[in-house]
């Protein structure tokens, strides 16, 4: 059985792209794992913050590929540490964020175990232009 796209009116040319990014947001698995808030702190500007106690700097990292912020984080083990009790998990993980045509990564900064994203949006200009038709019958 395949399945029926909101995109598929003929009216909505292009789209192709926006139902890929859904069907990724779709697929991609939710475990909780680091907790996260995503805050607009400004009409311009989003903070992403994620719960990583334990992870340093260099066990984390931020990647934008095609529309796509993931963050990844993966703990060394440290040799030689004889654990009583382990209750802090250290597993590794992957978060992934879809952003929006023109949302820009500003930075990334690792404090007191939470990681902030600081993204911004760009001011949109309006735009408008006249296309010129060109009569076919004149040579």
């Amino acid at each position: 059985m395949s399945r029926l796209s909101p995109f598929n009116s003929p009216l909505l040319l292009g789209f192709d792209h926006i139902e890929r990014m859904l069907d990724r947001v779709a697929k991609s698995a939710d475990d909780g794992y680091p907790p996260y808030n995503v805050e607009q702190i400004a009409e311009d500007r989003i903070l992403i913050v994620l719960a990583v106690a334990g992870f340093r700097a260099g066990e984390l990292s931020v990647a934008i590929e095609d529309s796509q912020l993931t963050v990844r984080g993966k703990q060394s083990e440290e040799e030689g540490r004889v654990y009583l009790h382990r209750g802090i998990a250290a597993r590794q993980f992957q978060r992934g964020f879809v952003l929006a045509e023109g949302i820009e990564v500003e930075g990334a900064a690792l404090d007191n175990g939470l990681l902030t994203i600081t993204l911004v949006r760009p001011k949109a200009r309006p735009t408008a232009r006249i296309v010129p038709i060109r009569d076919g019958s004149a040579g």
